[in-house]
């Protein structure tokens, strides 16, 4: 009889990291287990030789936590005696077509989720799209609107890039849209570009798309899901709140019905300023937005409530009667009857650059909100997400709405809390979201052509007011003020030079910060210290005891050419301030994780330089992987393995005994005090 096959998904990264090389020591001990490449995902034949496995690993059962999927498999050739070698090896190895199939779903992974897609979760799923139509709708308008292009595109945009997303992400609840953080830099990308021209305008915004899409794509395939850690948290922060400022303030002449032309940020302000205080407003408009604006923010806690949806429903009444009063309010109007067609946005050659920097920018931003919101309902769920698999899911999203009529695209904060309340289980409920808006296009493209634009810049300034970090940042003021200070910049850089330069100060800054930490490192000299082991810091522990004539410095940062020269100067400082003559000096290496030519090249001149003073220069706790660049640099002649020593105290040891040093080390006097 043949055994079911498990589908084990580890869930915990403690293990994930070796689960491979658990994988194929078991199938080089039990010969009874194959590897499937549906991204962590083990197909097995004899699931309780991997869990002996598994808990043989020490504390594994403290890491370990699993969702089992089971799935019979029947085959009516194979021999019914599992002990066959001929007939072990067949369920070793899975046949072609298995193959096939599981290379095909590692790349889709919603089409895994499908075959294997529960009756009962449908209802759910169901009733959670409903409910998500309610956001999208409204949602969609006002970011498109905020991004300079016609709300019509914010629903297109809402449509294919969810059943994209639907067929090659990896979570089960990310819903994909117009993005509220991306609306102000695609407008500040695309529009000076178009010049005034509509139809240039949107074929900007479709080959942005596709621009970004297309890098996320190959960043998943080269396994650069990490770039979302390269901006730190502060830097984020800044980003964030001047885009946030931005968006906000551009979004304030619509909410009070007025015109102001394409200015500064200063002098968009004092025109907004002037407007209101001479009484210069559309006050139809104005208690239109300001209307919408205060019900959004007074439903925005209710979970149950889709606080954007019941404003812009009750404003167009609002906006029906101000009409029949003949106090003209904007509004939307019709909407093309119809879906997105396929279609291949063409620019000119000058746009090439400018569309490839904004699209690596908006593909970076977008993963990284993607990436922090998927890893959340990851740890909610018990879940793993591949960040790789993440990031080509973005992109096929955008793709699809630079090749159907939409524009950049990101997972959603705001929308994805919606249908997980709602309680979705898979991503069918953003595909019943696209259907529901595919049948109002296709059915009722008049419903909403009495939306008031006031209310839809009334619910992106809403967003916004949700997009400023302040009380983190009170945080970071109190324990690291000047991290704080370089959010501080990255926000003024945004908000005064616009988001483009903006970005350009950011990632600066972010680069500055990296080089600044292993420009100028921390460096300290050991010592020993009475009753407690190891080597110490001899600046925190001034009753530390020095061997003589030798010093331990201690190097905590890789060793490169920024850093070269600083190292260099503080071991000639270090020496000429010892108090005793120096034999020896020993690197105690355990932090330098790497080292480059140029630092290669500073040991050498510093080697010279100490055996010209007679000192030996020595190295404890050195990493292999340094050890091997220094061989690769031509340099095992000049430091052999005689030159390098596994600990600290194997140094001191062998120092002690080379130069015949007296030294007593509490230890030993510990020891000789015992009986």
């Amino acid at each position: 009889m043949i055994e079911d096959r498990f589908i084990i998904i580890l869930t915990c990264e403690t293990l994930l990291k070796h689960a491979e090389q658990i994988v194929f020591s078991v199938i080089n001990d039990q010969k009874s287990f194959y590897f499937s490449a549906i991204q962590y995902t083990f197909i097995m034949v004899k699931p309780n030789l991997w869990l002996n496995k598994c808990f043989q690993l020490e504390n594994s059962a403290n890491f370990v936590k699993m969702a089992v999927y089971v799935h019979p498999i029947t085959e009516k050739n194979m021999d019914k005696n599992p002990t066959s070698n001929n007939n072990q090896s067949s369920v070793i190895a899975p046949r072609k077509s298995e193959a096939d199939v599981s290379r095909i779903l590692s790349w889709m992974p919603g089409l895994y989720t499908l075959l294997h897609y529960r009756k009962e979760w449908l209802k759910h799923d169901i009733i959670a799209g409903l409910v998500l139509t309610t956001v999208l709708i409204p949602v969609g308008i006002a970011y498109a609107v905020a991004a300079g292009i016609p709300g019509i595109y914010g629903l297109y945009a809402s449509i294919v890039p969810i059943l994209a997303y639907a067929i090659f992400g990896p979570s089960r609840f990310i819903v994909v849209g117009p993005d509220s953080a991306l609306a102000g830099i695609i407008f500040a990308i695309i529009t000076p570009l178009a010049a005034g021209d509509p139809e240039r305008l949107l074929a900007l915004a479709g080959m942005l798309a596709i621009t970004s899409g297309l890098i996320c794509i190959l960043a998943g395939i080269a396994r650069l899901g990490f770039i979302t850690e390269l901006l730190s948290k502060p830097i984020r922060y800044g980003f964030v709140n001047g885009i946030a400022l931005v968006v906000l303030i551009s979004q304030l002449p619509a909410l009070l019905g007025i015109s102001i032309g394409k200015e500064t940020i200063f002098e968009q302000v004092s025109d907004i300023a002037k407007a209101i205080f001479t009484g210069n407003i559309h006050w139809p408009s104005t208690s239109i937005g300001l209307g919408a604006l205060v019900i959004i923010l007074l439903l925005k806690k209710s979970k149950r409530l889709p606080a954007a949806l019941i404003a812009l429903l009750v404003s167009m009444p609002v906006a029906y009667f101000f009409k029949q009063a003949n106090m003209e309010v904007e509004v939307l109007g019709s909407l093309p009857q119809g879906l997105p067609s396929f279609s291949i946005p063409f620019i000119q050659s000058d746009d090439f650059i400018p569309l490839l920097l904004g699209g690596a920018i908006i593909a970076l931003i977008s993963f990284s909100e993607t990436s922090i919101l998927s890893r959340a309902y990851a740890i909610k769920t018990n879940s793993y997400v591949n960040p790789n698999k993440e990031v080509i899911g973005l992109g096929a999203a955008n793709l699809a709405a630079g090749f159907f009529q939409g524009f950049p695209v990101s997972s959603s904060a705001s929308r994805t809390p919606v249908a997980e309340s709602a309680g979705a289980k898979t991503l069918l409920s953003s595909v019943v979201g696209a259907i529901m808006i595919c049948l109002l296009l296709v059915f009722a493209p008049d419903l909403l052509s009495l939306l008031p634009n006031a209310a839809l810049a009334a619910v992106v300034i809403a967003s916004m007011l949700g997009m400023f970090e302040i009380t983190d940042l009170k945080r970071i003021y109190k324990i690291q003020r000047w991290e704080f200070w370089l959010s501080m910049i990255c926000f003024a850089g945004v908000a005064i030079f616009g988001i483009l330069p903006g970005i350009g100060i950011a990632i600066g800054i972010a680069i500055l910060e990296f080089l600044w930490d292993g420009w100028r490192p921390h460096f300290a000299i050991l010592g020993r210290v009475d009753q407690l082991k190891g080597y110490h810091d001899i600046s925190r522990h001034p009753s530390a005891r020095l061997i003589p004539g030798l010093v331990l410095f201690r190097w905590d940062a890789p060793l490169f050419f920024a850093n070269a020269e600083l190292f260099h100067q503080s071991v000639l400082d270090i020496i000429s301030k010892t108090p005793y003559p120096v034999n020896r000096l020993v690197v105690t290496s355990e932090p330098v994780t790497s080292i480059d030519i140029t630092s290669a090249d500073m040991l050498v001149e510093l080697d010279d330089q100490l055996k010209e003073a007679g000192i030996e220069l020595c190295f404890a706790e050195m990493k292999d992987p340094v050890k091997d660049k220094i061989k690769r640099f031509g340099l095992s002649g000049r430091f052999g393995n005689e030159r390098f020593f596994p600990t600290v105290g194997q140094a001191v040891s062998q120092y002690i005994s080379a130069f015949n040093i007296e030294w007593i080390d509490w230890e030993n006097r510990k020891n000789n005090h015992n009986p």
